[in-house]
């Protein structure tokens, strides 16, 4: 089971991150677990400076942007 972790503070950048995570992982066809991280101290303790950013079983993926379906298939994955 994958665990999806979506860093941020709930802006729109943020939520699209979540819909298009939650696509690819769907495409995928992936047994998974989607969690919206909005503590900026949970945030910080990823190392992260710059939201949205996509965690995949504890491992920063991006940060800063929002990526297509195909990248966000590909990080994910």
């Amino acid at each position: 089971m994958k665990k999806i972790q979506i860093l941020g503070t709930g802006c729109k950048k943020c939520t699209t991150l979540a819909e298009t995570a939650d696509a690819a992982a769907k495409a995928l066809g992936l047994e998974y677990t989607l969690e919206k991280v909005t503590n900026l101290n949970d945030i910080a303790s990823f190392g992260v400076m710059f939201t949205p950013a996509l965690v995949v079983d504890g491992v920063v993926k991006l940060s800063g942007r929002v990526p297509s379906l195909d990248e966000a298939k590909q990080l994910i994955g």
